[in-house]
């Protein structure tokens, strides 16, 4: 992975872990990194089950991985609110 892909993914993260963040409800209680590193991840798997579904590349913008990738970051954020709420 080059330099442009790895800047690519955090970008991608960034986006993805706010807006996965903004679908859950209510406040939470980790931070941004958390929320970055839950939307890197999310995006990473998510672009992973859009391509075994054979919906990552369409004409136009990828919806259908767009929000699988946010609903695997809301997922993401939702675990890790309630892991650091138990402690």
């Amino acid at each position: 992975m080059e330099i442009d892909g790895i800047i690519s993914a955090i970008v991608i993260g960034i986006v993805i872990g706010v807006l996965g963040r903004l679908v859950v409800p209510g406040r939470q209680r980790i931070g941004i990194l958390w929320t970055i590193l839950v939307g890197i991840v999310a995006a990473l798997i998510g672009s992973a089950i859009a391509a075994a579904l054979g919906v990552a590349d369409t004409k136009g913008v990828d919806w259908i991985e767009w929000l699988i990738q946010i609903g695997l970051a809301a997922v993401g954020v939702i675990a890790l609110d309630r892991a650091k709420a138990r402690r």
